[in-house]
C-alpha cells in the first residue's frame, strides 16, 4: 500500500463543486474546494456570495489506493490529466491558493493560453531568461523565435519553461 498522499485536481460535473467537496470530506478524504467571496448586486441589496474559484474543479490529497473511491464519488467525472498521468498539485499551491483567498474578495481567474506573436520569457535550461516571440503552439510545447547578435535562433521549449512577458 502506497501511503503518501499528494494533492491532485478533480474534474466535477457542471456545478456539482461543493457537493463533490462535501462527499470527499464525507467519506474522510482531505479535499479543498477553493471559494471566492464575490460581491452580488440585487436590485435592493448587495450580498456577498462564496463561488467556486475555478468552475468544475476540486482539490483531494489522497494515496494511489483512494483514487478509486474518489472517482467513484458522486459527482466527479475524473482526474484532471497531465501527459497522461493525473496531474500532481504541489502542497506549495494549495497554501497559496489558500493565502490568496484569505487575503482578497473578487479574484478573477484567467487561464495562461500561450499564443502565436506571444512574447515571452524562458525560465530555465541554456536559453535561461531569453526573450522571444511564439512561432507556433504545439501539444506541450512551443516554436519561439529569440533574435540576438543579428541571428534568429528557433527553438522548441516545453510550455511550463517560458513565462508570459507584460
Amino acid at each position: 500500500m502506497n501511503a503518501i498522499r499528494k494533492w491532485y485536481a478533480v474534474y466535477t460535473k457542471p456545478r456539482w463543486e461543493k457537493k463533490v467537496y462535501r462527499l470527499l470530506q464525507e467519506k474522510g478524504m482531505e479535499s479543498y474546494c477553493p471559494l471566492n467571496k464575490v460581491h452580488r448586486k440585487w436590485s435592493d441589496r448587495i450580498k456577498i456570495v462564496e463561488e467556486p474559484l475555478f468552475k468544475s474543479y476540486v482539490f483531494v490529497k489522497v494515496n494511489e489506493d483512494e483514487k478509486t473511491p474518489v472517482r467513484m464519488t458522486d459527482g466527479v467525472v475524473n482526474f484532471v490529466y497531465w501527459l497522461g498521468k493525473p496531474a500532481i498539485i504541489k502542497d506549495k499551491e494549495i497554501e497559496i491558493i489558500k493565502r490568496f483567498l484569505d487575503e482578497y474578495d473578487n479574484v478573477e481567474v484567467n487561464r495562461l493560453d500561450i499564443a502565436p506573436e506571444t512574447k515571452v520569457k524562458i525560465k530555465s535550461g541554456a536559453l535561461m531568461d531569453k526573450e522571444g516571440t511564439v512561432l507556433r503552439v504545439l501539444k506541450n510545447r512551443v516554436e519561439v523565435v529569440i533574435e540576438s547578435i543579428g541571428y534568429s535562433l528557433v527553438v522548441y521549449i516545453d510550455k511550463s519553461k517560458v513565462a508570459m512577458l507584460g
